[in-house]
């Protein structure tokens, strides 16, 4: 399904869309292609991406291809989903360790529409974190992971 959405291919490509889309909720999902939760999640966001269109920008990028962005957003796990508003990193409270990022899929569509429209509330009212309005039994669970701590 990932076909239906715009990748981005290079951390230019990915600086250029992080500074461009203004006044929507700008959605990037870190993974790979071939792995069937990526796919899960790719599914999600392309039948949502038109419903959402006067409120959020959804791209794709490759881990492998955007080595710089996956280190400087700590993506262990795939797939990972980042959110920004007019060029600022949107955080959002999923009752977990980590803020920066939503780790693995939304368990249903209505999920993610209204991850969105919090965030995107949220932005326009000029937060840069948001309580997410996800069951917290369908946020994903996982351990963070420090290396040489």
């Amino acid at each position: 399904m990932s076909f239906f959405l715009p990748k981005l291919r290079s951390k230019k490509d990915i600086d250029e869309v992080i500074k461009g889309v203004a006044e929507k909720v700008l959605v990037l999902r870190f993974g790979r292609d071939d792995d069937l939760v990526c796919l899960q999640l790719d599914e999600i966001l392309s039948k949502t991406a038109h419903d959402l269109s006067n409120m959020a920008s959804i791209y794709i990028v490759d881990v492998d291809k955007a080595p710089i962005y996956t280190r400087y957003f700590d993506i262990s796990y795939i797939p990972s989903t980042v959110f920004f508003f007019n060029g600022q990193h949107m955080k959002v409270d999923y009752g977990s360790p980590d803020h920066t990022k939503f780790v693995g899929s939304f368990k249903t569509k209505q999920d993610f529409i209204d991850l969105i429209e919090v965030i995107y509330r949220g932005a326009m009212r000029g937060k840069m974190i948001v309580q997410s309005p996800i069951d917290p039994q369908n946020v994903p669970k996982y351990d963070l992971l420090y290396h040489g701590i």
